[in-house]
């Protein structure tokens, strides 16, 4: 029995190699095309075929049109995503009283990531995400104003980390000023 199995699991993963070899870079250019960004393409292109290697595991045959249907929903998360993050570093920069500047998304991005998880999780949850603080208190396991006086703290730790590009250091800086 554990012959023809094998046997069994060598067919799959040779016509699923096969499968992969003549549609990949197919996939692969419909994604770069829609999001012109070689590195994400990969990854999103990589996500399709992990999507598609999970169905044949399972019995489900794959087509070439399915790949591009999972692509297409997958691009569409991306964008989703990506839009989230944009209306993340709106809501953050008003909230610290600064207008966005080109530049800045990339510093923001990287005080988030030197946040400590408890910090970042409820900024993330109340302006990624969206949030209220009573949703937000269910996700944490807190009550409401935990997350009120977490919310401040995190506020306060990202003003603490955030270290605006130079440029933008500069242009606020008292001596262009006087």
């Amino acid at each position: 029995m554990d012959d023809i199995q094998t046997a069994t699991d060598r067919e799959r993963a040779a016509r699923f190699t096969a499968f992969y070899a003549r549609d990949h870079p197919r996939v692969s250019a419909f994604v770069h095309r829609r999001v012109g960004d070689r590195g994400t393409a990969e990854e999103l292109t990589a996500e399709v075929f992990r999507i598609a290697w999970e169905r044949n595991l399972g019995g489900e045959e794959v087509s070439t049109g399915w790949l591009f249907v999972t692509a297409r929903n997958l691009l569409s998360n991306h964008h989703r995503a990506t839009a989230r993050l944009t209306e993340l570093h709106r809501r953050i920069t008003d909230e610290l009283d600064r207008a966005p500047a080109s530049g800045e998304d990339s510093a923001v991005l990287e005080t988030l990531e030197r946040l400590p998880a408890r910090h970042r999780d409820v900024l993330l949850l109340r302006y990624w995400d969206g949030l209220s603080a009573s949703e937000t208190a269910e996700v944490l396991g807190c009550g409401v104003p935990a997350v009120w006086v977490r919310l401040h703290r995190a506020r306060e730790a990202f003003r603490g980390t955030y270290a605006p590009p130079a440029h933008l250091a500069r242009e606020g800086s008292p001596e262009e000023s006087s």
